[in-house]
């Protein structure tokens, strides 16, 4: 494991986007060179050995951090996006808001039955994005390596709600109690 203090980076906005509510700023962690590269080492250098040959990652933050670890890994990267925001034939998979449901998509061609795939984003709170992500790879056929996450809210139990779909292993460089 990389020795990078990740919690010392990140920025606590108190009473953000309500009263009560803690928001943990990562800008402040991927403005710093050495942050952001540590970020994407440790999540790449974590899931090195396992073959992956795509990442996928959730709009829209975790395309900053998933494709550069796809980079990394030398695999390729696939963007899970809203609906509408893809030009060509989809698949998609919907998953739970505390307000209602929402989608994400993928293109029918950017996955294959013999991908090995790693689902990246900056941050798994209640494991809803993480749970869409691995039934739309699912869809493909592809096995699911794992789920590299920058920040995890563990008061929320995503683990939870990830295991109930999945036994890939789920890594996070920091985790919020």
């Amino acid at each position: 494991m990389v020795s990078f203090d990740f919690e010392g980076h990140i920025t606590d906005i108190v009473d953000y986007p309500k009263p009560g509510v803690v928001f943990k700023d990562i800008t402040t962690l991927l403005k710093d060179p050495d942050g952001f590269a540590a970020t994407i080492d440790a999540i790449a250098d974590h899931f090195a050995e396992v073959g992956v040959t795509k990442v996928v990652g959730a709009e829209a933050r975790g395309f900053m951090i998933g494709a550069p670890v796809a980079y990394r890994l030398h695999a390729g990267f696939v963007p899970a996006r809203k609906p509408g925001k893809l030009p060509r034939e989809v698949r998609s998979a919907s998953y739970e808001l505390e307000y209602g449901t929402d989608e994400l998509q993928i293109h029918v061609d950017a996955i294959g039955p013999d991908d090995v795939v790693l689902i990246v984003d900056d941050l798994v709170a209640t494991g809803g994005t993480a749970e869409a992500q691995v039934k739309l790879i699912e869809q493909f056929g592809a096995k699911v390596a794992g789920l590299g996450f920058l920040m995890e809210l563990a008061f929320l139990n995503p683990r939870e709600t990830i295991a109930k779909i999945t036994d890939a292993e789920v890594f996070s460089l920091v985790k919020v109690s």
